[in-house]
C-alpha cells in the first residue's frame, strides 16, 4: 500500500504530530482550518488579529501539563488565556501555542474560613456569583467578563479594594504548573519564594490553574452615588472630587471618567460606592452629594452583583481597544486643565479618560510585601481609546498616546502591570521599581528558559538581578 503523504493544517504543523497530545487532553485543541478556528483566535479586544498554531482547550492541571511539555518539546511560542482581556493580545500569539483556561471553572466556597478555590478560567462574574450566594467576597475588577486569573496575577483592582487590598493581596495559595509540567502548591508553607511572586508578578513563573482567595463578608446591597456635570463645571468637579478622594475613608471607593455621549457633548462622571453598612453611607459619601456643583446625581442601593456589572456595556468583546496608563497621587490645577484640553480632542464619542481611586488598605501594604509596589498613589489615570473602524487604528491610538503625554509631568512615573499594553522593558520595570531584581531571581528557579514570556515579561537574563 502506498503511504499516505504527511496532512499539515494551514499553520504547517504536522497533524501526525498531535495525535499523542490529542490522545493525552480531556480538553481538546483546534487547529487553523477547524470549522471554530476563527472563534478560538479570537481575544476581547477587537484590534488583537493573531493566528496561532493551535488553541489547547485545558479541561484540567493534567492537560496544562501535557500542553506546556507540547509546546516546548515543539519549541513553539507558548501564550496563556483565561479572560482574553489583555489590551496588547498578550494571550495569543502568531504561529505558536494558546493554552486555554476558560473551560476551567471549578469553584469551591468554604464560608466558614472564608475562603474560595477558583479555578482559573473563571470570570470576574461567576466568581462574584458564587461568593456572594455566601455573603462573600474579595477584590475582583470592574467587568463582569475579565478572567480573574491574569486580573489577580498583576494585581487586581476593584470596587473593594481601598477597603480589603488588591485581589493578589488576598491570594492565599495557588496550584501552579511549572515550566517543566509539573504540579506545584505556592503558599506561606510550600514554595513560599513562588507566592510572592505570583502577588502581582504576572504569568512570568508558569501557569496558575487554580487561586485560594481570602473572603471578606459584603452586604448584598451597597450605598452607590452616580453624578454627571456639564462640561463647563468640570473644572471645579474635578477638584473637588480630587480632595475628596484624597482624603476619603477605606470604605469609599470613588471610580471617575471624562466621557462623552452619542451627541458628542462631553461631561465629567463619578461613580462611588460605600462598602459598609447603608446607613453609614451617606454619611461618608456626603462631601459629594453636597458639592454645589450641579449635576444629574443619582444615590441608591445597589446588589453588589448589579454594580460588579454596570460597566459591561461599555466594554463589550470584539471592539477595538487601545490605553496607556499611569499613577498619579493627586489631581490639581495644571494637570486638571492638561487632562480637559487633550480630552476635548478625542475623536471617538466612546472613548473615556479614566481615573480609578485606589490607595486605603492598598497603601497600607508594605511595598516589599508583594511585588505590586507603586502602593502610594490615590489614582490611576488612563485614556482609553474605544472603535470599530480598523481604518481609525492610528488616529485612535495617537489620540490616546497624546493625551497620556499630556498627563505624563504629573504622574508619579509608576504604572499598573495590567494596564501596559506591549511598551518595552522601561516600563515593566517602572511596574515593579524595586520589586524587580528579586523577580528576576524568581524567574531564573522557575522559568529559566523564559517559556513563560508572551506576557509583561521578567526575563531571567536581565543584568539588573545578580
Amino acid at each position: 500500500m502506498q503511504a499516505q503523504p504527511h496532512r499539515r493544517g494551514q499553520n504547517g504543523l504536522p497533524l501526525a504530530d498531535l495525535e499523542p497530545l490529542r490522545r493525552a487532553l480531556h480538553g481538546h485543541l483546534v487547529l487553523d482550518g477547524d470549522p471554530d478556528y476563527e472563534q478560538a483566535r479570537r481575544v476581547w479586544n477587537g484590534a488583537v488579529d493573531k493566528y496561532p498554531a493551535l488553541v489547547i482547550y485545558c479541561a484540567d492541571a493534567h492537560d496544562v501539563g501535557a500542553a506546556i511539555r507540547f509546546a516546548r518539546s515543539a519549541a513553539m511560542p507558548l501564550a496563556v488565556r483565561s479572560g482574553g482581556h489583555n489590551v496588547a493580545g498578550l494571550s495569543v500569539c502568531d504561529g505558536g501555542v494558546v493554552i486555554d483556561l476558560s473551560a476551567m471553572k471549578g469553584i469551591d466556597v468554604d464560608a466558614g474560613r472564608r475562603v474560595a478555590r477558583a479555578e482559573a478560567g473563571l470570570n470576574l462574574g461567576e466568581f462574584d456569583r458564587a461568593t456572594m450566594r455566601h455573603g462573600l467576597a474579595t477584590t475582583m475588577g470592574v467587568n463582569s467578563d475579565t478572567g480573574i486569573a491574569g486580573l489577580t496575577l498583576g494585581g487586581g483592582f476593584g470596587k473593594l479594594g481601598r477597603r480589603y487590598g488588591l485581589s493578589c493581596d488576598n491570594l492565599l495559595a495557588a496550584e501552579i504548573v511549572a515550566a517543566d509540567g509539573a504540579l506545584r502548591i505556592a503558599s506561606e508553607q510550600e514554595n513560599p519564594d513562588l507566592l510572592w511572586a505570583l502577588r502581582g508578578g504576572g504569568g512570568n513563573f508558569g501557569i496558575v490553574t487554580a487561586f485560594h482567595f481570602r473572603l471578606h463578608p459584603i452586604p448584598s446591597h451597597l450605598l452607590t452615588y452616580s453624578v454627571r456635570y456639564r462640561w463647563a463645571h468640570a473644572p471645579e468637579a474635578l477638584r473637588q472630587y480630587g480632595v475628596f478622594a484624597c482624603g476619603a475613608p477605606d470604605e469609599v471607593c470613588a471610580d471617575a471618567a471624562l466621557v462623552t455621549d452619542a451627541s458628542g457633548e462631553r461631561y465629567f462622571s463619578v461613580s462611588a460606592c460605600y462598602v459598609g453598612p447603608l446607613e453609614t453611607g451617606r454619611e461618608a459619601l456626603r462631601p459629594l452629594i453636597d458639592s454645589g456643583i450641579p449635576g444629574e446625581a443619582t444615590l441608591e442601593p445597589r446588589t453588589y452583583l448589579a454594580m460588579q456589572s454596570s460597566n459591561d456595556s461599555v466594554f463589550p468583546r470584539g471592539r477595538r481597544y487601545y490605553w496607556k496608563a499611569q499613577f498619579l497621587q493627586r489631581i490639581d490645577g495644571e494637570a486638571i486643565a492638561a487632562m480637559l484640553a487633550e480630552y476635548a480632542r478625542t475623536p471617538s464619542v466612546s472613548s473615556l479618560l479614566v481615573l480609578q481611586h485606589v490607595g486605603g488598605a492598598i497603601a497600607r501594604v508594605p511595598s516589599g510585601a508583594t511585588p505590586y509596589v507603586n502602593r502610594d498613589a490615590n489614582f490611576d489615570c488612563f485614556p482609553i481609546a474605544i472603535w470599530d473602524d480598523p481604518a481609525e487604528d492610528d488616529k485612535q491610538m495617537e489620540w490616546a498616546r497624546a493625551m497620556w503625554q499630556a498627563v505624563r509631568p504629573f504622574s508619579t512615573g509608576g504604572v499598573y502591570a495590567n494596564n501596559l499594553g506591549d511598551e518595552g522593558k522601561d516600563r515593566v520595570r517602572a511596574a515593579y521599581g524595586e520589586n524587580y531584581a528579586r523577580l528576576v531571581e524568581i524567574k531564573r528557579k522557575y522559568d529559566p528558559d523564559n517559556l513563560f514570556r508572551m506576557n509583561q515579561n521578567i526575563d531571567p537574563d536581565d543584568g539588573l538581578a545578580t
